[in-house]
């Protein structure tokens, strides 16, 4: 008998990407995810377990109530979620995304001290409500688009 199978969805409403790693990330019309890689050209892609970044809305939305602007991107998460508090999610939840499939790996990260945001705010909402993915299956993906998070089995 197989576990309770839960689904969400949410809609894309950035694509980030950067050339280093510890900046902002900059919002792009659309970025190409690569099987067992990442995101296409951004500093965080790689075999590892960390390959592509998510950050709810919400998120943004509450570091604003500490009196700082900032933008989708500026956590550095490469894809930008409403609809979804993407942290309360389980290891191993499916993620899918036109035909594009991912793995939540990671719930929250230690920050390093090159963060551009935890410098200017002295915190961050990264180390806990960031999530970070493998890319099992490939594909394009940009702001609108329907994404679909799958828990259980």
């Amino acid at each position: 008998m197989s576990g309770n199978v839960n689904k969400f969805e949410a809609r894309v409403v950035s694509v980030n990407i950067s050339k280093v790693k510890g900046v902002r990330k900059t919002p792009v019309e659309e970025i190409e995810l690569i099987a067992n890689h990442g995101v296409k050209n951004d500093a965080h892609a790689g075999n590892w377990h960390r390959q592509v970044s998510i950050l709810s809305v919400n998120s943004i939305e509450k570091a604003r109530t500490w009196g700082i602007q900032v933008n989708f991107g500026d956590f550095a998460e490469n894809i930008t979620v409403e609809g979804v508090q993407v942290w309360k999610l389980p290891l191993g939840t499916k993620v899918f995304v036109n035909e594009a499939e991912l793995e939540i790996t990671q719930i929250g990260k230690e920050c390093h001290d090159r963060c551009e945001i935890a410098k200017i705010v002295g915190r961050c909402v990264m180390p806990t409500e960031g999530i970070f993915l493998r890319v099992i299956k490939g594909g394009k993906v940009k702001a609108g688009d329907r994404i679909i998070f799958v828990t259980g089995k």
